[in-house]
């Protein structure tokens, strides 16, 4: 049964990194591979020897000798456990994502447009940068790529130019997720789970992440795609800008920051915190929708809303990346599955036999996080050291897992959503941009293994 179950995790591992070639969404096998592996975990588990408890972060002493109804009993009690966990970090992300979505409604995002004047490309870079490495931190990395392209592209008229921008984007973006709690899903997951604190993360990863960025847009701002000025910049956005967009942005930025904080003074988990941030900038966002509404717009308005308008917040929840989601609570659960076993765990124990130094396992962890998504090398990695909160092997995961996803164009959120968005080839990508990202990476990876002394 052990094999069978391995042979199903490694095939839905499979589906989820080809998801391009077999035209199938991820979160398709995501969910399957979940709901196969704990059908198999509830059939075989009068066979299995080891099972590993969670919450003590050990496995469970005289496993073997218990009855059936004593192991289906302590399996229905471990799935309600991981299922919670998982929930946590669903509930935050869609609080997370529907006050992103509520800016967005207002057209708060064009706040920064505004701020763009300059007509050189090497200056404009920079900015670009700067914003995507603040952005990521806030409101995480792929949400600020999203937000950033979209600026972009009512910048730059070139094609070929705004390949190049993206590409860099989409490193800074990664490498400000990284040192953030709320940056990036794989961060959050470990700060969730109680393996890092805000400020530790923040102390440790600022620096190596902040070289992660420097080095590559260094470097990039001397070659020539970066030389020269634009040829057109279209200052202006169309139509009339919302009133309420500056309020709403800086309201809904200061709510998502909060969530640290709230966590900080209270003790509770995040996802509580964030439901308080997005209940407020709801209340606002209703005020100000009202306070828009007019004869006209109940004329224009579609559907049934009786009273006349859209509610902002039922607006920005229907555009929530539901896929996403369900992606991220159907690997988390897959992981589960192989942790309850114990297989995470004694795998562990048999790497380090293998590879003694965590180091290098962790690199290859960022490396290989470039070429499979980021979530399952995380999750398993939870599992498989038993290191306390705040140890250094939590930091360098969160860093190495949310950066080295950067040197392929598949391996991030960031770059699928950039992908997709500028139809940026996987091989122009690969030759024009991967480099720069492994240099960034490594260079971050070596300061931090410098400074974590200090």
């Amino acid at each position: 049964m052990d094999t069978l179950i391995i042979i199903i995790f490694i095939l839905g591992y499979l589906a989820i990194t080809l998801e391009h070639n077999l035209k199938l969404d991820k979160l398709i096998p995501a969910l399957a591979m979940m709901a196969i592996l704990w059908a198999l975990v509830s059939f075989g588990i009068d066979d299995f020897t080891s099972w590993f408890d969670s919450a003590g972060h050990k496995l469970v002493e005289g496993f073997s000798g218990f009855t059936s109804e004593e192991k289906h009993h302590l399996l229905e009690e471990t799935l309600l456990h991981h299922l919670g966990k998982t929930a946590e970090i669903l509930f935050f992300l869609l609080g997370a994502m529907t006050i992103v979505e509520i800016i967005d409604y207002f057209d708060g995002f064009a706040t920064f447009k505004n701020y763009i004047k300059t007509k050189k490309k090497k200056k404009l870079l920079w900015i670009f940068a700067a914003l995507a490495f603040i952005l990521s931190a806030i409101i995480d990395n792929l949400t600020a790529t999203i937000v950033l392209i979209t600026i972009l592209q009512k910048i730059i008229n070139d094609k070929n130019t705004r390949l190049w921008f993206a590409g860099l984007i989409v490193i800074a973006a990664n490498a400000g997720g990284a040192w953030s709690p709320i940056g990036d899903v794989t961060t959050t997951m470990l700060w969730i789970g109680k393996k890092v604190t805000t400020f530790k993360l923040i102390e440790y990863l600022i620096i190596p992440s902040l070289l992660c960025v420097l080095v590559p847009v260094l470097i990039a701002s001397f070659m020539k795609p970066f030389k020269g000025s634009l040829d057109v910049v279209e200052g202006e956005t169309n139509g009339k800008p919302n009133k309420y967009g500056p309020i709403m942005l800086y309201l809904g930025l200061f709510a998502i920051i909060f969530v640290p904080i709230f966590k900080t003074i209270t003790h509770l988990p995040p996802y509580v915190g964030m439901m308080l941030s997005l209940s407020v900038v709801g209340i606002f966002a209703e005020i100000y929708s009202r306070s828009q509404f007019s004869i006209s717009h109940a004329i224009d308005t579609e559907g049934d809303d009786s009273q006349g308008f859209h509610s902002p917040v039922h607006q920005s929840l229907s555009k929530i990346e539901m896929p996403s989601v369900l992606f991220f609570f159907g690997i988390l659960m897959a992981v589960a599955a192989l942790e309850s076993l114990g297989m995470l765990f004694i795998g562990a124990e048999h790497l380090k036999v293998i590879i003694p130094n965590n180091d290098i396992v962790i690199l290859l962890l960022g490396i290989g996080s470039a070429v499979v998504d980021n979530v399952p090398l995380v999750a398993a990695s939870m599992g498989m050291f038993q290191a306390g909160i705040d140890d250094h092997i939590w930091h360098f995961i969160a860093y190495s897992a949310g950066t080295g996803g950067s040197m392929l164009i598949i391996g991030s959120a960031a770059g699928v959503v950039a992908m997709g968005m500028e139809k940026i080839n996987f091989f122009w990508y690969f030759k024009n941009i991967a480099w720069l990202a492994a240099i960034g990476f490594l260079v971050g990876a070596l300061a931090f293994m410098l400074l974590r002394n200090f």
